[in-house]
């Protein structure tokens, strides 16, 4: 479901998507640079690291790019635009729907630190016990501690990125989204930070900023006054250190309580953006040598920054050294409920907000190269291609067309290419037990059509698409298409079928063949619906395991190829992307004291999906679950506990029927989800499952 296209058209800056690009990679510039030292002392940021000038994540001996609250709620909790429809009269409680759909209960997005502990996990709790927003995150529920945490601010960006130029709509929306989980001068920081980033696409004066955003705020708020007094103190002083230590004296966390409270960290990113004087390097050292939340706010920084003052602010550190892009090639993990979307990149998240703020100005949405998923179309953007094999140089060029792609150059036989799946069985175990696991599907199946577009140098060039998957002991291997000979200045569109493949597809990408040569890769797609079968399977590996997305409470090991329990409520294990369409999706199913139990077809989340259900009283049941259950339609079914059912959901354009043992037992015409993965669905008990099938319709 797309967000209500306005009557009215409203003007857009004619930079806007290049702008928001620019914001994203801020924002996860920022994280990435902070997160290793979340929560240290300015004491102790001082005396082992130092000013903070550049990522230090190998000093610390942690990974770049990492699972982390800030970008996963932030790229996450704003897709309620697009699934609700509402627009700019998208309210709390359809944010609040958004939470439940894409959170993973205790794995996914938030700090599930507990209730009356993490402002977020409380919210949740909540909402999940049936407390609508805004009043799950109300201050009269959770008390004013709680509600007045950092993360009404640390998720908000997007909500200003969909209003450029628009601090009013920013504000509302901000509003509506903080208040799902926080209230008080929260929800005050959070309006500060929309209406700075919705101005900053047409207004680069800072200080013009920040008077914008204190018209949105009360003048007697907690945030009001610190504001005055950090401005006050810059205009005198001059020294950041000096008046972060003001900051901290007046305005400090032995002020403000909790684990992280919204008064402190604000004040750290109005100090930094007024000492910074929009140098990005340097007010991002400023905000993370300051200590407290460093990710949170540096992430905010980096947005600002970003969309203020676009890809050129960032790119000035290079005259120092300075290479923010190059070490992040992009890379962005989103693991939610929706494990398709959980490999991706800052191309394709800005594509998505350009396209959201598109729509509510009235405009038709964007689809660089034909909607591929690797278009390339920003500046210097590379989403994710990196060098997977022998040496060779790969950056974003404009090509005579005036269209861009990825040039890459190889003295000798090299492979690049972008994940699209968990990239290492390494890094798939480095996450494990960490507050944010990684969890995702893959991005390519079997059965799919893989298109790439491709030309050549003045010299030509050798070259094959190729596909890395793991095999049964989660060994890596590489499926390489057939080579392609390509004449000097030659263009040539490639496709193929994915094949049968004996574990997940994780990267994509090209390979020249050497020994030397120019080649220009200027777009990557794949479509269409899977075709593939799941068994009890022999391998001694766990990727094909760690493919699917684990929403139930448990999944256990047996001699079953799943064993699913869900101790309260439904749960589902999910696999596929919502660039699925029409397809069927067979299981063999054994209910073992269930309440429900069955098949799923256009998973969109744990509350978007269609099942087909074995139910109580000898039922079976097509349901849709749009954040609310209706049963489309049921029929009698004799089924028992312990006997195996095979049940089949076909859905095609707007028909689904579902089967039971090979029979059609149910129809139901419904167009609420058009596209969405598959999933395993169980309510309150114990379900087996030994065989699953995916199969395009005919």
């Amino acid at each position: 479901m797309s967000v209500q296209v306005s009557s009215r058209i409203a003007p857009l800056p004619p930079d806007y998507a290049e702008r928001v690009y620019a914001g994203v990679l801020g924002k996860v510039i920022g994280v990435y640079l902070g997160r290793p030292f979340e929560g240290w002392p300015y004491e102790w940021i001082r005396k082992r690291l130092g000013d903070i000038e550049y990522y230090v994540h190998d000093r610390l001996d942690v990974p770049l790019i990492v699972t982390d609250d800030d970008i996963t709620g932030t790229f996450t909790f704003l897709r309620a635009l697009e699934d609700h429809g509402s627009g700019a009269d998208l309210s709390s409680r359809e944010i609040g729907q958004t939470w439940l759909n894409y959170l993973i209960r205790e794995r996914t997005v938030l700090w599930w630190g507990g209730l009356g502990n993490s402002t977020e996990h409380t919210a949740y709790l909540r909402l999940a016990s049936g407390i609508a927003a805004p009043e799950s995150g109300s201050m009269e529920l959770n008390g004013k501690v709680v509600a007045e945490q950092i993360g009404a601010q640390i998720f908000i960006d997007g909500w200003a990125m969909v209003a450029p130029g628009d601090p009013d709509l920013a504000v509302r929306l901000a509003t509506a989204a903080a208040r799902v989980s926080h209230d008080g001068e929260a929800v005050y920081g959070a309006r500060v930070l929309a209406a700075m980033e919705s101005a900053a696409f047409v207004q680069r004066d800072t200080d013009r900023l920040i008077e914008t955003a204190l018209t949105y705020i009360a003048p007697d708020s907690v945030i009001a006054r610190m504001i005055g007094d950090l401005r006050r103190w810059h205009a005198a002083d001059s020294d950041w250190r000096a008046n972060r230590a003001r900051l901290a004296e007046r305005y400090g966390y032995d002020k403000y309580g909790g684990n992280c409270h919204m008064v402190p960290n604000h004040g750290l990113i109005v100090l930094a953006l007024l000492h910074g004087e929009d140098d990005f390097a340097e007010t991002l050292k400023i905000v993370n040598t300051c200590g407290w939340d460093t990710d949170c706010n540096s992430g905010n920084v980096g947005c600002l920054l970003g969309i203020k003052e676009g890809l050129p602010g960032i790119e000035s550190g290079l005259e120092k050294g300075l290479d923010w892009r190059g070490p992040v090639a992009d890379r962005i993990y989103l693991p939610t409920a929706d494990g398709g979307r959980a490999i991706s990149d800052c191309a394709s998240e800005a594509l998505h907000v350009v396209n959201m703020g598109r729509r509510l100005a009235g405009r038709e949405a964007l689809a660089p190269r034909e909607g591929a998923q690797f278009h390339f179309a920003f500046p210097g953007s590379v989403q994710g291609f990196q060098v997977a094999e022998g040496e060779a140089e790969v950056r974003n060029v404009t090509l005579a067309s005036g269209e861009r792609a990825l040039r890459i150059e190889a003295s000798d036989e090299a492979r690049v290419g972008s994940p699209v799946f968990i990239p290492s069985l390494e890094t798939a175990k480095w996450f494990e037990g960490r507050v944010y696991p990684l969890m995702a599907s893959p991005r390519i199946f079997p059965g799919q059509t893989v298109e790439a577009t491709l030309s050549a140098g003045a010299d030509g060039a050798r070259t094959n698409v190729y596909l890395g998957y793991y095999g049964e002991d989660d060994e890596t291997a590489t499926f390489d298409h057939d080579t392609v000979e390509l004449q000097p200045g030659e263009t040539r569109r490639v496709s193929f079928t994915v094949p049968a493949l004996p574990g997940p597809v994780f990267s994509a990408g090209v390979r020249i063949q050497g020994p030397a040569g120019t080649l220009f890769l200027e777009s990557l797609k794949w479509c269409g619906a899977p075709e593939f079968r799941l068994e009890r399977p022999t391998q001694r590996g766990t990727m094909w395991r760690r493919a699917w997305v684990n929403g139930v409470d448990l999944l256990t090991k047996g001699t079953e190829m799943f064993r699913l329990v869900q101790n309260a409520g439904m749960g589902l294990l999910m696999q596929g992307t919502r660039e699925w369409r029409d397809y069927s999706v067979t299981a063999d199913v054994t209910p073992h004291l269930v309440e429900r139990a069955g098949v799923a077809a256009r998973v969109q989340g744990l509350t978007r999906f269609y099942g087909l259900l074995l139910a109580p009283g000898n039922r079976v049941q097509l349901v849709r679950m749009l954040h609310a259950e209706q049963v489309l339609a049921e029929a009698d079914l004799e089924w028992r506990l312990g006997e195996t059912c095979e049940l089949t959901l076909e859905a095609r354009g707007n028909r689904l029927l579902g089967k039971v043992d090979g029979v059609t037992l149910l129809e139901a015409i419904d167009d609420a989800l058009d596209c969405g993965a598959v999933g395993l669905v169980i309510e309150e008990g114990r379900l087996s499952v030994d065989r699953v099938d995916v199969r395009p319709v005919p």
